[in-house]
């Protein structure tokens, strides 16, 4: 069963992350971005589906136009787990 992430390492892996914030009153961190239309918006969200399929962890997500919202935490830990880590990690690297 995979684990949540203690408080050490959430605040280690946490400081490496480029724009993720701690989701209030949930054990998860989210992300904002905002693209120049929606075809580079669905183009971001389709290589980051990509990825999540590959590592069968998927976020949550929500876009209009040229807006993407990503929250992620792992349900079956229900909380913050080094999946979510390596995702959002996936994310900033696509996204430098």
């Amino acid at each position: 069963m995979i684990q949540k992430l203690t408080t050490e390492e959430r605040a280690t892996e946490l400081a490496q992350l480029k724009g993720w914030q701690v989701v209030k009153d949930r054990d998860a961190i989210q992300r904002k971005l905002q693209f120049a239309d929606f075809n580079e918006a669905f183009g971001f969200m389709t290589r980051v589906a990509i990825k999540a399929q590959e590592m069968d962890h998927h976020p949550e997500w929500f876009n209009v136009y040229n807006k993407v919202e990503i929250t992620l935490s792992t349900h079956e830990a229900n909380g913050l787990t080094a999946r979510d880590i390596k995702l959002a990690s996936f994310i900033d690297s696509i996204t430098a």
